[in-house]
């Protein structure tokens, strides 16, 4: 176990629960709820050992890249992040990341939302896991709800108070790249929640 994961282990569990799936090495895209800077961290925590290797977290890269202090540097070294730069110039396209992640056979971890949000359900997802279902139709994509890290390290805290946290993994979710955007974005937003429920 590495210092990451057992210290994420220590101060708030991170205990898997698979209620649609199982642990597998089929290629996925895992979408969650997101509150908490936690959250890449602890998803990726509750995957078994031998799944943590081929599954990349995508996360900002003002905040875990080049400007980011040495703790931040070094976690997003250890999960193997994909960086994404979420300020939109003329000739970028930040999914490109995103699809070498994909292309190179990796799972992935993303959130939907886009930004963190200090409240137990998940607001409306924006239309970048839609767009990767449609390029990538055989990757599985797994809900995940993730309960509690709002209340251990809510946005604006920087040390985590210690609490259980439990990460449940859903069904895959359906799909077919004919599917419409706005109705594919409900039917995920709607599978995380009703992990909540469980």
């Amino acid at each position: 176990m590495t210092p990451i994961v057992w210290l994420t282990r220590l101060l708030v569990g991170a205990y898997p629960q698979w209620k649609g799936c199982s642990p597998s090495d089929h290629q996925r895209i895992y979408f969650a709820n997101h509150t908490s800077h936690l959250d890449t961290i602890v998803l990726w925590s509750s995957l078994p050992k031998e799944m943590r290797g081929h599954t990349r977290p995508v996360a900002a890269r003002d905040y875990w890249g080049e400007t980011a202090n040495s703790i931040r540097k070094r976690i997003a070294k250890e999960l193997n992040v994909v960086l994404v730069d979420r300020r939109r110039t003329e000739h970028s396209d930040p999914m490109e990341p995103l699809r070498e992640c994909l292309r190179e056979g990796s799972s992935m971890i993303i959130f939907p939302e886009g930004t963190r949000r200090p409240q137990p359900l998940p607001s409306q997802f924006k239309s970048g896991i839609w767009r990767l279902a449609r390029e990538f139709p055989d990757v599985e994509l797994i809900p995940v709800y993730i309960e509690n890290l709002h209340r251990s390290m809510p946005k604006g805290s920087f040390i985590p108070v210690p609490t259980i946290c439990s990460v449940r993994f859903g069904a895959p979710l359906p799909f077919t790249p004919e599917d419409p955007k706005e109705e594919f974005l409900e039917r995920a937003r709607e599978a995380v929640i009703h992990l909540s429920e469980q």
